[in-house]
């Protein structure tokens, strides 16, 4: 059998089962971060709807929650199938279009908004714009008018390092809220995205280098300015939990749509990584709401797989890709990363089920697929989430775990799939014809 290793070395695609998988609730408690915190992030949020409707009225026909939709992709899965030769992968799929959410269009709306808005709530009360009355009963004037002190905000600064999507959902967010905010972005940060930022008022600070420099730059910048606060893709806790408040809100959706989640009817999702923020988060809180009922695979480019060296190798963010050959260079600029976060590496240790790896021409196929089968359409680093779906068909390893799914159910499983789809609807109309191809 081929080990992880040399897959990785000659950049092929690949899929590496945790060896260390446990019982959710045998480890739980061992992990550096709770439910309780999650359902302290998800509060805080809720205290901001207000605010939120105020600076984006789009957001009101939510009441300030920013959320995606849940859709079943029947028309895409009968194409899958068709593809593997008409191997048929057992249950429903659904896609969780994050790549629509509200504001910033991508994942990063959930982590990245949520940071900025603890920033703030923290400032505001500091500066007496907020009492502990009003955050402790959320009053809703109290943080809408927060709307209206962008010259007190106007004097600090929000500053990230990003490849995009995290930089996007930062800096539209700072500046609505009045701050100076800004991006610091790799090479391999979209052009478009750099453009609609500077649209937005936002500074973008460019480098002819990796994720890893941007990040650096911009934390060693922020740190020579104590008005500055520098929101840290590779260790923050806030932005993980942001991501993590995805959990109950999917319950709720698929308990609206009534789709149970137990022994018999598992939940198998699979979302893209970069760095590992926000799939770990999203993990986190699907674990916390449905335990060992649910699995969890991420999916990375063959040149970028952070994450995948990181944990099989035990040694988390102490080893890069480079050390393994890798140019951590990749079209799925979202997740041209080189090194995890040991954050979400350590948290993951005993919970995520399993890495899988995409080529890069993979994720325009895929893109193609979901476009002309359901009329959906969601960046190219979106898209690697379809290769963990389609693993179950190509990698034994994946076609054992669901043996050991039906095993433990002592009967054929329904499995409930669902695909996370990261980014895309901000994309310009001449970008997205050229990614499918179309005049």
């Amino acid at each position: 059998m081929i080990s992880w290793e040399e897959n990785v070395r000659k950049s092929r695609e690949t899929c590496w089962m945790n060896p260390n998988l446990a019982d959710y609730e045998a480890v739980k408690g061992g992990l550096t971060l709770s439910e309780e915190d999650v359902t302290d992030a998800s509060k805080r949020l809720s205290r901001f709807a207000p605010l939120i409707m105020r600076l984006f009225p789009e957001t009101t026909i939510t009441g300030g929650i920013i959320e995606s939709p849940l859709k079943e992709i029947e028309a895409t899965k009968d194409s899958i199938t068709r593809e593997n030769g008409g191997k048929e992968i057992p249950g429903r799929l659904f896609l969780k279009c994050d790549s629509h959410l509200a504001i910033a269009g991508s994942v990063k709306a959930r982590g990245g908004i949520y940071e900025v808005l603890k920033h703030t709530e923290a400032l505001a009360m500091e500066a007496g714009l907020l009492t502990e009355e009003d955050v402790r009963k959320g009053n809703p004037d109290a943080y809408v008018a927060l709307a209206d002190a962008r010259d007190f905000f106007g004097g600090y600064k929000v500053q990230v390092g990003s490849t995009g999507n995290l930089g996007m959902s930062i800096g539209i967010m700072s500046e609505a809220i009045g701050y100076q905010a800004i991006v610091h972005m790799s090479e391999d940060a979209k052009e478009w995205k750099k453009k609609l930022l500077r649209s937005r008022g936002v500074i973008v600070k460019e480098y002819a280098d990796d994720y890893g420099k941007a990040v650096e730059e911009g934390r060693r910048l922020s740190d020579m300015d104590e008005k500055s606060y520098f929101v840290d893709d590779e260790h923050s806790k806030d932005l993980f939990l942001g991501y993590a408040v995805a959990g109950e809100r999917l319950k709720k959706q698929l308990d609206g749509q009534g789709i149970t989640i137990d022994e018999k009817h598992p939940l198998v999702v699979y979302i893209p990584c970069g760095v590992g923020g926000a799939p770990g988060g999203i993990t986190f809180g699907l674990k916390n709401i449905w335990g060992d009922h649910v699995h969890c695979f991420f999916v990375e480019p063959t040149q970028a797989c952070c994450m995948l060296v990181g944990m099989a190798s035990g040694l988390k963010d102490r080893v890069s890709v480079a050390d393994y050959g890798l140019s951590g260079s990749t079209d799925a600029d979202g997740l041209a990363v080189g090194r995890c976060s040991a954050l979400v590496a350590g948290i993951m240790e005993q919970v995520l089920s399993g890495i899988v790896t995409v080529e890069d021409a993979v994720l325009y196929q895929y893109m193609r697929k979901l476009y002309e089968a359901d009329q959906i359409i969601i960046e190219p680093s979106s898209c690697a989430a379809f290769a963990g779906y389609s693993g179950f068909v190509k990698y034994p390893e994946m076609e054992k775990y669901l043996e050991m799914l039906e095993k433990k159910a002592g009967d054929k499983v329904e499995l409930v799939h669902v695909v996370w789809a990261t980014g895309g609807s901000l994309m310009p109309e001449e970008i997205v014809r050229e990614y499918l191809g179309v005049q």
